[in-house]
């Protein structure tokens, strides 16, 4: 077994059978079709920004190194073409750095390239999808290479095909972006609400992104940890009305469909939960919606006190929050709602 605790941000003491990093499409493949012969499990992982491994991973997790950006313009637009091993934060920085404006918003986003897309990351009014022209994607067992347009990934909030027609025997490879010349700063969110749209510049936008998260969100090689834990939940406006009766400040942003979206980390903090503990596992103090690794946690600490929480909002908001962090099994990814609901034993 190999020491899988470096490969993840909640830096967890699990391990795999085995870890390859692939910096070619061909190494990519070839680890995979190597562990599929031998009737291996197989984990495709970026930096594990977004993962909980509740126990040792039974099989062969591949890192993918894939590197390199090829930067062209037109009269309108710079594209972007971003091979899926690429750190995004530093994407972020190099794009701004080449006058090249538009991902700002989603500075400091931790992880690589290439899972942007199946979660469509996003923060501060701005999702990967509307910066997204398209993704390249590898059929591992053919060795098939093909691209999908931004309306063929179905994005949706924190949700997108990848998560199921391309969720096993797939691979993203590359992602493009493509980003107006004429660049518009979006400030609809906190301490952004601010600044000045005549005047505030991307690089503006970015130091005051970078400043928000760092002093809300752990650094994860001081604090183990997967960043926002838990979606922001989606409600019915008649729930809403409910919830604004008992608490006339619920921070909410309505939706074009009618639904209104709540701010998980506000209705974890009513309920009193800053600080919880289970095992090694904790509620961040400075941020309710980042749950801990105090430094001694297991994956079952971690998935017990996400359980709590869930249990903690249903009983005063009812509301059922979801993961947005993936859980991994034994043998790959398992029903993160169905753990901490207690519909599927660890």
């Amino acid at each position: 077994m190999q020491n899988l605790q470096p490969f993840h941000t909640f830096h967890l003491p699990v391990s795999a059978q085995k870890i390859v990093s692939a910096d070619s499409v061909a190494m990519l493949r070839e680890a995979w079709l190597e562990a599929k012969a031998q009737n291996l499990p197989v984990l495709l992982l970026g930096q594990g920004s977004n993962m909980l491994f509740l126990q040792d991973f039974q099989g062969v997790v591949i890192i993918n190194a894939l590197k390199g950006i090829e930067q062209r313009a037109d009269a309108d637009f710079h594209y972007l073409h971003v091979a899926a091993g690429e750190n995004w934060h530093q994407l972020v920085q190099w794009s701004l750095q080449q006058d090249i404006y538009g991902l700002e918003n989603l500075a400091l986003i931790p992880g690589v390239a290439g899972s942007a897309p199946i979660q469509n990351i996003g923060a501060y009014g701005v999702e990967f999808k509307d910066v997204c022209d398209y993704v390249d994607v590898l059929e591992l067992a053919s060795g098939r290479q093909f691209r999908l347009t931004k309306e063929e990934c179905h994005f949706g909030y924190r949700d997108s095909i990848f998560k199921r027609d391309y969720a096993h025997g797939y691979a993203i490879i590359a992602v493009g972006l493509k980003l107006a010349k004429n660049w518009q700063p979006v400030l609809q969110y906190g301490s952004l609400k601010e600044c000045d749209p005549q005047q505030v510049t991307a690089l503006a936008v970015f130091d005051e992104v970078c400043s928000i998260r760092r002093a809300k969100l752990p650094n994860p090689d001081e604090l183990g940890n997967a960043g926002s834990f838990f979606k922001n939940p989606l409600v019915s406006s008649e729930q809403f009305a409910a919830i604004a009766q008992l608490s006339p400040n619920v921070p909410n942003f309505p939706q074009a469909d009618g639904r209104v979206k709540l701010a998980a980390g506000w209705l974890i903090d009513q309920c009193g939960l800053k600080g919880h503990q289970i095992g090694g596992a904790a509620v961040h103090r400075q941020q309710a919606l980042v749950l801990v690794n105090l430094g001694n946690a297991t994956g079952a600490d971690v998935a017990a006190l996400a359980a709590y929480v869930r249990a903690a909002v249903w009983d005063k908001f009812a509301v059922a929050l979801e993961p947005e962090v993936r859980f991994i099994g034994q043998t790959g990814e398992v029903d993160a709602v169905a753990v901490i609901s207690g519909g599927l034993a660890l």
